[in-house]
């Protein structure tokens, strides 16, 4: 696959109230979490989707690819600062064999936010004309609303799919399977995207909110950060939904915090996170003890994970490798993914893959893409295909991690109502 010499010049601006509004209302390129983040503007540069079963993982290839394209691009990057300079948005599939895309998208122009900083970068191919029009803010379109209801997997079905994974678990076949369902619907045609990013990134601020190639969502869970060097992942597995009022809120933290189920089930997470870092990384450590992570709607079980990048990689590099985790595929991987294939009546295309960006020295914020939905345009209106997960293991009750998949369809059902 040949590489395109890119001419990538980056300068700072003046504070900029909404970075939302200058993206497209039909296909917002967006990577937001506290006011923070990078949207792109206009047209991109270039879209990488290497074909699926080509016997290389996609990932990999698009991770070599993208140190190709950082070697011969000529970058003025004054700012330094996180997404400065060149940066790809990327958002991968969960399962090699997915018919969904992976995809890395080089946008032409960028407008970035770090703390009190402001910048925007504009990239082109070299030879082409350098753009020196200001970019301009797009008016938010109105209000819309849709309707999402059971998909291919019903959720009698769920309980049946979680029944024959408890099966398989005491055969002694893989200790813990994610097992997701789905849910699809529409929206009308024309219908501003950027008003479900905005909604979910206000009212979920400590999660990662995306949008990526028809990819809307906000994640709680990183799948691994690069900055300066150091690397971080978070991992989250265990969960309960949060109580209607302090006293069961405290009971559900309390339960949470010692359960045994879900304290196993978080360390096997962990331990397939740290497995898999070792050989890219120079001193690496993890947490001995897992946080509460509370959201607006959940507690999770959360452990921080920190180490040194190896010399040479990218965030890329680390994706390749850390993906699937046990915290959203399975224990062990492989029968985890085979179950998932055996079990799940659809492809879940990006949900649970990769989600995020990469720039020119390495450097990259990569979450898991979970609470999200893939939008797809039609001929009179744009589908809508929503996933929620539980992870299943020995002990789970098939009725209650069904209620945990309702728990976690809520933030998106409610943006999109």
């Amino acid at each position: 696959m040949h590489t395109t010499h890119l001419v990538v010049e980056t300068r700072e601006i003046d504070p900029v109230e909404d970075l939302l509004a200058y993206a497209d209302p039909a296909r917002p390129l967006a990577w937001l979490r506290r006011g923070d983040g990078i949207v792109a503007v206009g047209e991109p540069v270039a879209e990488v989707r290497p074909p699926a079963g080509a016997g290389e993982s996609r990932t990999a290839v698009l991770a070599a690819l993208w140190r190709e394209m950082t070697a011969q691009a000529e970058i003025s990057d004054p700012v330094g600062l996180p997404g400065s300079g060149l940066v790809a948005f990327g958002a991968f599939a969960f399962d090699e064999e997915s018919a969904a895309d992976s995809v890395l998208v080089v946008p032409s122009q960028v407008l970035g936010r770090h703390g009190d900083r402001f910048w925007e970068t504009r990239i082109r191919l070299a030879g082409s004309p350098a753009a020196d029009e200001a970019f301009a803010t797009q008016p938010y379109g109105p209000h819309w609303a849709g309707t999402v209801g059971p998909g291919a997997q019903s959720p009698q079905g769920y309980q049946d799919s979680v029944r024959r994974a408890l099966g398989r678990i005491a055969d002694g076949e893989l200790s813990k399977v994610v097992l997701a369902r789905d849910l699809t619907g529409s929206i009308p045609a024309g219908s501003d995207l950027r008003r479900l990013v905005r909604a979910l990134s206000t009212g979920y601020p400590d999660t990662w909110a995306f949008a990526v190639d028809g990819l809307i969502g906000a994640s709680p869970e990183t799948l691994v950060t690069v900055h300066d060097g150091t690397v971080t992942a978070r991992v989250l597995a265990g969960t309960i939904g949060r109580g209607a009022d302090a006293d069961a809120d405290t009971a559900a933290s309390s339960h949470l915090a010692s359960s045994t189920k879900d304290l196993d089930e978080h360390q096997y997470a962990v331990q397939s996170v740290l497995a898999s870092l070792r050989s890219h990384t120079r001193a690496l450590a993890a947490s001995e003890q897992p946080f509460l992570l509370k959201l607006p709607n959940l507690f999770h079980l959360a452990t921080d994970v920190e180490g040194e990048l190896a010399d040479g990689e990218s965030a890329l590099d680390l994706v390749q490798v850390l993906h699937p985790t046990a915290a959203v595929a399975g224990t062990p991987t492989p029968a985890a993914i085979a179950a998932i294939r055996d079990l799940e009546p659809f492809d879940r295309g990006r949900y649970a893959g990769p989600v995020g960006w990469v720039d020119a020295a390495g450097n990259g914020e990569w979450a898991i893409a979970l609470r999200c939905a893939q939008f797809t345009a039609g001929s009179d209106s744009i589908g809508v295909t929503a996933y929620a997960g539980a992870g299943i293991v020995a002990g789970s009750d098939p009725e209650s991690e069904l209620l945990e998949t309702r728990v976690k369809f809520r933030p998106l059902v409610d943006a999109l109502a």
